[in-house]
């Protein structure tokens, strides 16, 4: 009987009009912030983030717009208004909705961090979602039940998830972080919003993200179809309305405390105190023409974050901190909410032929502190380049090795596990051998696999190059290829490493188009600068042509959207390859992650004098530490008949 009458309550609330309460004076009303997931714990406060406020009232039933787009930094309070649109739906205008992170594996966090707080701390909510404990409750970390509606969390890199049911709404969260494909069943978002179709006009989709790359951003290419919206405030001095550039915050170099923003009408010096107020009077203003009248976008930087989250001193000081592309590209992305454009033009080889430099090859620099090697297999020969890397991710070319036979025969990775073994002599007298090598997988993946498994993955790295730059980290993995018949993982088995190809490619590019300071500006103390890219004098133009032999375009797919891809200038580009390989070991060998006390340490073994000298006089634990840093005193192998020396270098 009471679950009759629980069922008839349920058909009513269905054909109960939807509430013209808005979603911000829901979240006035209803919501609370927990300790567990807010850094301001306590009742919610729409005046705190008064610009989310027309993004969430969007959201409302009431609201014409059918789809709302939202391109945003970081630190701008936008996953708690996607978090009050939750709990709207399910207090007050109960259906379906879909909520789809990047990954499931993020789904389950995002379930578990946001959306349990946000229903055991808000009192309407938990009299609707039954506790996980209870028998039948429907409530498990991906789907939560309650009446008259269903909410499912799942990722996009699922189709099965993305089809699990009708929705009448949709979050997509973080789309830019999106795979490019689900299970290789089509993209992600037109996946999830064919789920809408059914409700038509009586849907709602909210599309958030903060943006990436330039011509492959998902959400750029949303926005830039919307109204574009930005949010203009009055300026305390002369109240001219204008939306937020970061061009306009200024700051004494060096002080970043002193930053402050210059009206654009009277130059007036707007400080940061001045922030609560303008907020509060800001207002959205669409800055263009909507190809689709249904869809509204919004954009929001940092610079916009209330006092007390993200000061603009501190984006004064992130901006003098960023250094590298990447950590510009970072800024650019997480704090301006901007995308970043990505030069793929191959740098001239001529002139990364005339700039070499004068060290012999088969030598490492000084600066080298520890060596990778990057290895590309071909049908009649495998090419090995080997790489010297210091901090800062400075690099020099150490040595390229072409390797003669097919990889079908034993004898050719007999030849590649000598260089297992082989050491290379550094400036300061010590002797390198390989921290890591990573040999690609794309032809004759089994052969590959199987040396692999014999040479253990302590030093050799079997990896997989993908393309895309929509990807959490430039590498992911290892996954596990060894299996017995039964399918059970092989303990001792090959592991596989997946590496984004262009982000390691455009990597490298940028840092090709680095400048070093001349020899006066060095001896005035100028450095040079982080990713600069060395080559010994040796190197033949025929490398260097294969080192940049490719280039970044913009193509479109067939269903019209714009992709980023590396194609290739010439036939040959094995030496741009092997540069991706062994820049990918680097990353591997933790080398993007080292504190500052693993690179001085690095130093100290190689810099310090006497350290050759003294050497057989250390102890056998320090002795024992040399080869984990790449360090070792065995003199070069001379096995390995049928390796030779590349032809390209001299």
């Amino acid at each position: 009987m009471e679950g009759m009458e629980e069922l008839a309550r349920s058909w009513c609330d269905g054909l109960t009009p939807d509430p013209r309460l808005k979603v911000s004076e829901w979240a006035d009303r209803h919501r609370v912030l927990s300790s567990r997931a807010s850094a301001e714990p306590g009742r919610y406060r729409t005046d705190r983030t008064p610009y989310m406020r027309d993004i969430m009232d969007a959201l409302s039933p009431s609201h014409p717009c059918r789809r709302i787009v939202f391109m945003k930094a970081a630190q701008v309070g936008a996953t708690e208004a996607g978090n009050n649109w939750i709990g709207y739906v399910i207090h007050h205008a109960p259906g379906p909705m879909l909520a789809v992170q990047p990954t499931v594996e993020l789904a389950k966090r995002f379930s578990r961090q946001r959306l349990e707080p946000l229903i055991a701390e808000s009192v309407v909510l938990r009299e609707r979602v039954k506790p996980a404990r209870s028998r039948d409750a429907g409530n498990t970390v991906l789907t939560k039940e309650f009446p008259a509606g269903l909410l499912v969390i799942t990722g996009a890199n699922s189709a099965v998830g993305l089809r699990s049911m009708p929705a009448r709404y949709l979050f997509l969260d973080e789309v830019d972080a999106y795979p490019p494909s689900a299970d290789e069943e089509g993209d992600p978002v037109a996946l999830a919003e064919a789920r809408t179709r059914t409700f038509s006009w009586r849907s709602k989709v909210f599309l958030a993200s903060t943006p990436t790359i330039q011509g492959i951003s998902r959400i750029e290419r949303e926005y830039e179809a919307t109204d574009q919206r930005r949010f203009f405030v009055p300026c305390p001095h002369c109240g001219e309305m204008q939306w937020l550039r970061f061009e306009r915050l200024r700051w004494e170099k060096g002080d970043p405390e002193s930053a402050h923003y210059i009206c654009t009408s009277c130059d007036g010096r707007i400080e940061e105190h001045h922030k609560t107020a303008m907020l509060g009077a800001g207002e959205w203003r669409a800055t263009a023409q909507a190809a689709d009248p249904g869809t509204i976008g919004f954009h929001l930087s940092a610079l916009y974050s209330p006092v007390g989250w993200m000061s603009w001193a501190m984006i004064a000081r992130m901006w003098e901190l960023a250094s590298t592309d990447e950590a510009k590209r970072s800024f650019k992305n997480g704090v301006l909410g901007e995308t970043w454009v990505e030069t793929g033009e191959a740098p001239d080889w001529q002139r990364l032929y005339e700039r070499r430099e004068d060290w012999q090859i088969g030598t490492v620099p000084a600066g080298g502190l520890f060596l990778t090697a990057g290895a590309d297999v071909q049908k009649d020969r495998i090419e090995v380049s080997i790489w010297a890397w210091g901090r800062g991710l400075e690099s020099w070319l150490v040595d390229h090795i072409v390797i003669d036979g097919a990889p079908e025969h034993t004898a050719t990775w007999a030849d590649v596990s000598e260089l297992l073994t082989r050491t290379w002599p550094h400036q300061s007298g010590l002797r390198l051998g390989l921290a890591k090598l990573a040999v690609d997988t794309g032809y004759q993946a089994p052969a590959v696999y199987a040396w692999a498994r014999h040479a253990g993955h302590a030093q050799v790295a079997p990896v997989k190059g993908v393309e895309g730059f929509n990807r959490a980290a430039p590498v992911s993995g290892p996954t596990h290829v060894d299996a017995t018949e039964s399918g059970k993982k092989l303990r001792r088995g090959a592991r596989l490493w997946t590496v984004a190809v262009a982000t390691f490619k455009s990597e490298t590019y940028r840092h090709l188009r680095l400048v070093k300071p001349s020899d006066e500006e060095m001896a005035e103390g100028a450095k040079v600068p982080a990713g600069y890219v060395h080559l010994p004098r040796g190197t033949d133009a025929e490398w260097v042509k294969q080192f940049v032999a490719e280039q970044l375009v913009t193509v479109k797919t067939k269903r019209g959207f714009s992709r980023l891809e590396w194609q290739k200038l010439r036939e040959r580009n094995e030496a741009l390859d092997c540069r991706v390989y062994a820049r990918a070991a680097a990353w591997i060998a933790g080398a993007d992650r080292w504190p500052d006390t693993k690179w001085r340490d690095l130093e100290r073994q190689l810099a310090v004098p006497g350290i050759a000298a003294d050497r057989e006089e250390q102890t056998e634990p320090e002795r024992a530490a040399l080869p984990a840093a790449g360090l070792v005193r065995r003199a070069p192998s001379t096995k390995g008949r049928r390796v030779f020396r590349s032809s390209y270098m001299g």
